[in-house]
């Protein structure tokens, strides 16, 4: 699944920035909750994670990482049918 996959590259760019979630979040204007679930991989039980483009891009700042080793590449396809 995607975003479990994002929740895993989220969690490496983390632990190699020797950041806790804690700080992540508060640098990241977000809860500690809602970057917890992130690394999750999911937003409510069931429901897979889904930032907001202004979130992605806060976490890789915060991290100092690029979007392009934060995301995933192969993105699954959302067009509508």
């Amino acid at each position: 699944m995607y975003s479990q996959r994002f929740a895993t590259s989220l969690r490496s760019a983390r632990q190699r920035a020797g950041l806790s979630q804690e700080d992540v979040a508060y640098r990241a204007g977000l809860t500690r909750y809602t970057y917890q679930k992130y690394e999750k991989g999911e937003s409510r039980p069931g429901s897979p994670a889904n930032p907001t483009l202004r979130t992605v891009l806060a976490l890789s700042q915060v991290l100092g990482t690029s979007l392009a080793d934060l995301v995933p590449g192969d993105a699954p396809d959302l067009r509508s049918r």
